[in-house]
């Protein structure tokens, strides 16, 4: 698997109070997207990124970060065939990704996502 960019998935309460701390005090003003239940703040040179979510409207867990790779379906074939736990199949999402989230060696949930372009 080949990873072009990784995020972290931060657990939020509420997305408004948290975006003005994430995107006011720290300084991630541009708002790449907002479904409601995950919203993406970036700087305005793309270096330092964050995601918010409330809850994973797709899945029964919530991953601690995203990894964006060119190759989604390699990537799900190579976490098969390498035994690691599926913890949310390959599956593309009615907001356009198609994702599948991997369980690593100390329990931490990995969103591996592929944009299409």
């Amino acid at each position: 698997m080949r990873a072009i960019r990784v995020m972290a998935d931060l657990r939020v309460g509420d997305l408004e109070a948290a975006k003005e701390f994430y995107a006011g005090f720290l300084g991630l003003g541009v708002e790449e997207f907002n479904l409601g239940w995950v919203a993406r703040y970036t700087s305005e040179d793309r270096q330092a990124i964050v995601q918010l979510l409330t809850r994973d409207a797709s899945a029964a867990e919530d991953p601690v970060i995203s990894v964006h790779t060119d190759d989604v379906e390699a990537a799900y074939a190579e976490a098969q065939a390498l035994g690691y736990e599926i913890v949310h199949p390959l599956t593309t999402e009615a907001w356009g990704v198609r994702r599948f989230f991997v369980r690593d060696p100390d329990g931490n949930v990995v969103n591996i996502v592929g944009h299409k372009d």
